[in-house]
């Protein structure tokens, strides 16, 4: 069985999803962001029940529980099951295709329909004529090769006769997470490299720290113009998804690559090999400014999980100059007119609730040390600054004065 999600949904709600699915099945894997496979064999021994009946009752409690639909596919293969769930229509629904009917079923289909065949290969299939599933299962393995490439062409025409190997891996959640990064023109700044890889370190911190994971290993993937590609996988001493450790361990990889002149179109942060957070030991630290920036990272979760996930983040990401503001280094306090000084303490006030929902230490200070690496973005209009700096002046509302 292959589930598929509404696009664009919560990371909350597809955890919610894959929590429902743990409830109706035994072997369970996680297709991030929004998809998930299920073996049935044993689900439909222990209920009782068809696999079409175990779709509807499936659509049926993540309705009821989670107010969203979705599209389910059924089919004797991996292949056979996706395809089928990417042909139900919008919103929701169940297609369970049988055994007996697969290699019909799919001669039908459109090439660029059948899982696993991308638009890329699809057209060159379709410059020798080979528009339907069933023409492409007719030829020989050897021709599809010579026009898609060994592997792929071998892969290809298994597939579509309706023969995938592989299995599903029970798995509730993701072994990595990846985040890419695409630059609109050729890069040759390595400035802008790295102010868009630290925008990918807080993209990839934000979505383990909500899956509740983290990473003992980070893989750093450089594309280049003209195709090539570099790529860097190193173990972090322990496993983290705290945006210190990430960015710590990513420039460390990005120094590694030694730029210089290269042309760089896009970038892509991978976390491997990720754990359970709740399993990760968490020790004292009397590095005073690094639990403040932890403190403030969690201010910093709690700030995009009510407004949304652009309300704060990189200063360097955004494009904008802090020749003249003091910031703090992660959360993105702005405190404007060069008030403040290094390791000033500034909470965060909701002013609709009038509760502390974090503390921020100022990292940078101008005139004091270089902020071309601080954070910054605005807050929702609901959010102001209070703060008691150093020399009893008064920090308050979204602009600090002395």
């Amino acid at each position: 069985m292959h589930v598929r999600c509404p696009d664009r949904m919560a990371g909350d709600t597809y955890r919610e999803v894959l929590e429902l699915l743990g409830e109706l099945f035994s072997v369970v894997q996680a297709l991030p962001p929004s998809a998930a496979l299920v073996e049935l064999r044993g689900a439909l021994r222990y209920h009782g029940a068809t696999a079409a009946h175990l779709g509807d009752v499936l659509r049926l409690r993540t309705v009821s529980h989670l107010g969203i639909d979705v599209r389910v596919g059924i089919g004797p293969t991996v292949t056979v099951a996706t395809t089928a769930s990417a042909q139900v229509p919008h919103p929701g629904g169940v297609l369970a295709i049988d055994a007996a009917d697969v290699t019909d079923w799919l001669a039908l289909l459109p090439v660029e329909e059948l899982h696993g065949i991308g638009p890329r290969h699809a057209a060159t299939l379709k410059r020798y004529g080979i528009d339907r599933v069933g023409l492409l299962a007719a030829l020989p393995p050897a021709t599809v090769q010579r026009m898609l490439g060994g592997k792929t062409g071998r892969m290809a025409v298994d597939r579509a006769r309706g023969i995938d190997p592989r299995t599903v891996t029970p798995r509730l959640q993701p072994a990595s997470a990846a985040v890419r990064h695409r630059f609109p023109r050729d890069v040759h700044d390595g400035a802008a490299a790295r102010a868009a890889l630290l925008g990918l370190v807080v993209q990839l911190g934000a979505e383990l720290r909500c899956r509740g994971q983290a990473a003992r290993a980070l893989t750093l993937t450089l594309s280049f113009a003209g195709g090539p590609r570099w790529e860097k996988t190193r173990r972090l001493t322990e496993p983290s998804a705290h945006e210190d450790d990430l960015r710590l361990l990513a420039y460390q990889v990005m120094d590694a690559a030694g730029l210089q002149r290269g042309r760089l179109t896009g970038l892509g942060l991978r976390g491997e090999d990720l754990v359970d957070a709740g399993l990760v030991a968490e020790q004292l630290s009397l590095d005073a400014a690094r639990q403040a920036r932890l403190v403030a990272e969690s201010a910093a979760d709690r700030i995009r999980k009510r407004f949304g996930p652009g309300v704060i983040g990189p200063a360097a990401t955004s494009g904008r100059r802090l020749d003249d503001e003091a910031v703090d280094g992660l959360v993105g306090v702005v405190l404007k007119r060069r008030v403040g000084q290094v390791g000033e303490d500034v909470r965060l006030v909701d002013q609709g609730a009038l509760q502390l929902v974090g503390r921020a230490c100022v990292e940078h200070a101008a005139g004091q040390v270089r902020v071309g690496d601080a954070v910054d973005q605005s807050f929702r209009a609901d959010l102001k600054l209070v703060g008691d700096p150093q020399g009893g002046e008064d920090v308050l509302g979204r602009h600090a004065q002395r």
